[in-house]
């Protein structure tokens, strides 16, 4: 009976034998998707087994911290600081995280408030959300730590597959 090593080889080679140009796709697909998974498994276990608890807590994130990665930060729209942890962060509100979701915004409404109970979200009383220290500190080093170096490696083998 042939092992998962000799299917993979011999899958590997009929993809070599393919004379198509989207013959080395598949298999940079199949490695992309593996490690998607693995990285939406991961995601649900920390989350609870809620995977729109991630979702949602990155674009909160992604909405406090893009302006500025992408120079379309103004100044004069930033509220005063109540706090270390928002003095740099645009603020952004349930609809705005609705409408960038596609979610319904009860849903949101509703996910936003786990958030906050589990401290990676704050919300101030105008309704403004900023991602937390605790949020970026715990999610950053699992980041830096776990994913980092399985992306560059994965990142290594596509590029591996592509040169073949």
């Amino acid at each position: 009976m042939p092992t998962r090593n000799d299917k993979n080889a011999a899958a590997t080679d009929a993809a070599c034998a393919d004379p198509s140009p989207t013959r080395l796709l598949k298999p940079v697909a199949l490695l992309l998707a593996r490690h998607e998974i693995r990285n939406l498994k991961r995601w649900f276990e920390e989350f609870d087994r809620d995977i729109l608890l991630p979702i949602l807590l990155g674009e909160i994130a992604l909405h406090n911290i893009g302006a500025r990665e992408n120079g379309d930060h103004d100044p004069k729209s930033e509220e005063p600081c109540t706090g270390p942890q928002d003095c740099l962060l645009r603020p952004c509100n349930a609809y705005s995280i609705a409408a960038a979701t596609g979610l319904p915004r009860e849903t949101v409404r509703r996910k936003i408030s786990r958030l906050i109970e589990l401290g990676w979200i704050s919300r101030r009383e105008n309704g403004h959300l900023f991602v937390t220290h605790e949020a970026l500190t715990h999610f950053g080093s699992l980041l830096a730590s776990r994913q980092l170096g399985e992306i560059v490696e994965t990142a290594d083998r596509a590029r591996r597959l592509l040169g073949e």
